[in-house]
Parts: structure tokens; C-alpha cells; sequence
């Protein structure tokens, strides 16, 4: 027995999501400014991504704890809702600490308390974040379950655009300045961004907590469990077939989120100092870039539910990492960094899909009453491979890529080909 439930309008998913758009601002100055902020504190490019590797790990540990215990919390708050509140508390706290780590360092150099503080932001964003995955499925009628994802990717493209853009439009709009006061010190448009994603990160949640009301378990999911036996876990089949997917997906992800800096710096501004002007300039415009990326999958965000009515599910995101992993490719061709706004438009359109696609074909194949789990089971597929990234693209740099990050972001655009490829294997198949 199925409990139907109600349709919500627009405005109610967006209310119910509106937090993803602080987290994603979080996250943005994560991924766009955590590698310079890294070798600003004396971190080898080499190294970069074993100090990412604490974002993947510490997600690969937290998210099916944290699916697990709101799977079985009810309180005051909710079911999800306790967890987003905990997580924004963290996360602002990881935020404003970040560009700091050079005056808390009496004992420990800076990158490594950055390293751990990169770690405890993750950590709580993906706090929050799991269970807004999990709240989708838990609210909405599954007719309803790929226009929740693609509100989400909306919310999360606006706040990851802001997020991106904010150290740029600082140091060029508002006159701070764009230079640290000292060596080994973050520059102070970086530094302000970090606390202005702090309090965005923690009043859009407490929107969402407002404004948001959950099911109670009795109504949602025991009465509709009650006339059913209790099923042993299982693992649909639909999710092994995305295992691969996602895969090379967030492989692809990982390398150009790591990489990207440094790559832009060497290619288009010629340097490899990361306190010299130059690369914090270099670093601004890959904020910029980041920004349209995440803009433009804001943009096609809403025209997916259409898109994969058409063409399928798979179909559509089979094409839009095709899209993505030709973009990533065309970084060899351009000389002018101007002109990189237009391969990250197609890595935009990659992204968008990579953030609804796989959850919407997912959440009408797992069990209601363990969404939470699931979908932090579902997870580790973003994780595992952020990972295993981690661990060899350094030395893959080093030692097959003569030292050029150039290469790692084609490596990159491959990746995401063969993700494109392994999604045409899925069969969609809805389990009611």
C-alpha cells in the first residue's frame, strides 16, 4: 500500500530547496578558491589534490551516517530538518575560520589546519546537504521528483554563480583589495567572500526550516508500511548501472575543480607563483568562470523535466556530458582566457544534468522509508571517485603530464565522455 501525496506548487518546492542555495554559495568559494588559498599557505601543486582528497573521504563517511540517523529522527524540527540546521552552523564556522588558518597557526603550518578545515567544511555541508536529497523524495509525488532536482540545480547554479563570482566582483567592483597584506595570507576580497558565504550559507537554510513542513512518520511512511512485509536491503538495479556513470563524472569533476586554477595560471598568465599578483588574478577569473558554469545549468535547470520527457532520461544526460566533456577538451585550443566563458557554458549544461539526472532516475527505485540511507549510500558514488582522483591525478601530473595541469583537465573531458558512453547502458525502469 502507497500513501499518494500531494502535488506542491512552484513556490513550495522552492521554499522546500531555497537552503541548497546557501550551501551551493559555500561550496562555490570551496571549489573555486580552496586550491589557491592551499598553495598560498605553502602547499605543492603535486599535492593539491591529496589535501582534496579530505573533502571526498570525510562525504564518503558522513553521508550514509547522516541518510541512516534522519531515516530514524523525528523530533520538533522534523526528520530532515535537524540536520540542515546543525550542518549550516558548521559550515558558517568552517567558512569564517578558512582564511584565517596563518593565525591560528602557533604549532601546525597553515595548509595543514586549512587541509582540516577543509575537511570540517565539507563535512558539514554534507551534513545539510544529504537530507535536502532525501526531503525531494520524502515530499513530493514521484511525478513531481525530476521538477524537485532540477529546482534544486536552479537554486544551487544561482547560489553557486554569486559564490563564484563574489572575490571577483569585491576586488573590481567594490575596491577591496586583491593582494594579501603578507606573504602566506589570503587576500582580502577572498577573505570577506568567506564570511559572506557564511551568513548567506546559514540564513537561507533557516528559510527553508521556516518555511518547510515534513510529513510525520506515521503518515508518510508507517501507515503505508503497515500492511507490507519487511524487505531486505537491497541495491536497485538501476543504481549499479549509475555507479558507472557517476564514476567518471565526478572523476571529471574533481580533476577540473582541482586543477583548473593552476592550469589558467600557467596557460593564460604565464605564472606558477601562487602569491604573485598574476595568479590572483588568475584565480578571480576562474571564479568568473566557475560562476558561468554554474549559471548556465541555473538556466537549463528547469528545462530538463521537458528535455527528458522527449529524449529520455538517460538519453539527456548521455548528451549533456558529451556536451561537457568537449568542452573540457577545448581548453587546448583557446589562447585568450576571455574566451574560456564559452567551454565552460557547456560544462554548465554537463553539470546541471550531473546534479538532477541521476537522483530522478534513482528515487522512484528505493524504498520510502529509507530514502535517507539510500541516497547517502547513493552518494559514495560521488565520493569514490572524487578519491581515487585524488590519490593518483598528482602523480599523474608529475610524472606523465611533465607538470602541465593543462593535461589533467583533458584527462578530464575524457572522463566525462566515458561517462556519456556508460549512461546509454541504463535501463530506466520505474518500481512503483
Amino acid at each position: 500500500m502507497s500513501i499518494q501525496k500531494p502535488r506542491l506548487s512552484f513556490w513550495q518546492i522552492w521554499n522546500m530547496s531555497f537552503g541548497f542555495l546557501g550551501i551551493q554559495f559555500g561550496f562555490a568559494l570551496q571549489n573555486g578558491n580552496a586550491s589557491r588559498v592551499l598553495l598560498t599557505f605553502g602547499a605543492d601543486v603535486h599535492q593539491l589534490s591529496w589535501f582534496w582528497l579530505v573533502a571526498p573521504i570525510t562525504g564518503m563517511i558522513v553521508q550514509p551516517i547522516i541518510g541512516f540517523m534522519s531515516d530514524k529522527t523525528w523530533n520538533r524540527l522534523g526528520r530532515r530538518r535537524p540536520y540542515f540546521l546543525v550542518g549550516a552552523i558548521l559550515t558558517s564556522i568552517a567558512l569564517i575560520l578558512m582564511p584565517n588558518a596563518p593565525h591560528l597557526a602557533s604549532f601546525i603550518a597553515p595548509m595543514f589546519i586549512g587541509g582540516g578545515l577543509l575537511m570540517i567544511m565539507d563535512a558539514s555541508i554534507n551534513i545539510s546537504m544529504e537530507p535536502f536529497r532525501a526531503l525531494v523524495a520524502d515530499k513530493l509525488p514521484e511525478e513531481q521528483h525530476t521538477l524537485g532536482f532540477s529546482v534544486q540545480t536552479l537554486l544551487i547554479g544561482i547560489g553557486a554563480v554569486i559564490g563564484s563570482w563574489l572575490p571577483y566582483m569585491l576586488g573590481n567592483w567594490f575596491g577591496i583589495s586583491k593582494e594579501a597584506s603578507g606573504s602566506g595570507l589570503v587576500a582580502d576580497n577572498v577573505t570577506y567572500s568567506f564570511y559572506f558565504g557564511a551568513f548567506v550559507l546559514i540564513s537561507t537554510i533557516v528559510w527553508t526550516i521556516v518555511t518547510t513542513s515534513e510529513y510525520p512518520p506515521e503518515k508518510s511512511v508507517q501507515k503505508a508500511d503497515a500492511d507490507e512485509k519487511p524487505t531486505k536491503f537491497f541495491i536497485p538495479p538501476i543504481m549499479l548501472k549509475l555507479l558507472l556513470v557517476q564514476f567518471f563524472s565526478w572523476f571529471a569533476l574533481f580533476s577540473m575543480w582541482v586543477y583548473t586554477t593552476p592550469a589558467v595560471a600557467l596557460k593564460f598568465y604565464g605564472t606558477t607563483d601562487p602569491n604573485s599578483a598574476l595568479f590572483n588574478e588568475a584565480g578571480d577569473w576562474v571564479g568568473i568562470l566557475f560562476g558561468v558554469y554554474n549559471g548556465v545549468s541555473a538556466i537549463i535547470a528547469l528545462s530538463l523535466p521537458v528535455i527528458a520527457k522527449r529524449l529520455s532520461k538517460k538519453l539527456t544526460h548521455a548528451l549533456a556530458l558529451s556536451i561537457g566533456g568537449v568542452s573540457l577538451l577545448s581548453f587546448l585550443v583557446f589562447s585568450d582566457p576571455h574566451l574560456l566563458i564559452i567551454p565552460m557554458i557547456g560544462v554548465g549544461i554537463a553539470w546541471g544534468s550531473i546534479l538532477a539526472m541521476p537522483y530522478a532516475m534513482l528515487a522512484s527505485s528505493i524504498p520510502p522509508k529509507r530514502m535517507g540511507v539510500y541516497m547517502g549510500l547513493f552518494n559514495m558514488s560521488i565520493t569514490i571517485p572524487q578519491i581515487i582522483s585524488g590519490i593518483f591525478s598528482g602523480l599523474i601530473l608529475k610524472y606523465f603530464f611533465a607538470d602541465n595541469p593543462v593535461l589533467c583537465l583533458i584527462m578530464a573531458g575524457v572522463s566525462m565522455f566515458l561517462g556519456a558512453l556508460s549512461a546509454l547502458f541504463i535501463k530506466e525502469k520505474i518500481v512503483q
